[in-house]
């Protein structure tokens, strides 16, 4: 899956994240914050690399569940999952390295680097 440049419809619950099989960056933000559009083009680089890893775009605010669980302060706040579980964060990321480093990361802890989710 693919860089997904929107935002998804619904939220997913917790407890479907928690049970995502292999590898997926969780992005929390909104449409309308510039910090989230200033790195739309350094998500989509850095997914570039990773084809076979999921991208979720959360869109966050005030009583969205999903991001307090995760403790999203500032946006955006990138989460690299394994297998439903944090490994590693990016919070308002200036270079497409930072986000790639977290995603290798992620691969990583499966024991798979040839680009696998």
């Amino acid at each position: 899956m693919p860089y997904q440049a929107r935002h998804l419809p619904q939220a997913p619950t917790r407890a479907a994240v928690d049970a995502l099989p292999g590898t997926t960056l969780l992005e929390f933000g909104t449409p309308w914050c510039g910090h989230c559009q200033r790195a739309q083009p350094l998500i989509e680089n850095a997914l570039a690399a990773w084809p076979l890893v999921a991208h979720l775009k959360v869109e966050d605010g005030p009583g969205q569940r999903l991001g307090r669980s995760f403790g999203v302060k500032l946006w955006p706040t990138l989460i690299a999952l394994r297998d439903g579980r944090e490994v590693a964060r990016c919070v308002r990321p200036q270079q497409a390295q930072e986000i790639h480093d977290a995603i290798a990361l992620a691969i990583a802890q499966a024991g798979v680097g040839d680009g696998a989710a």
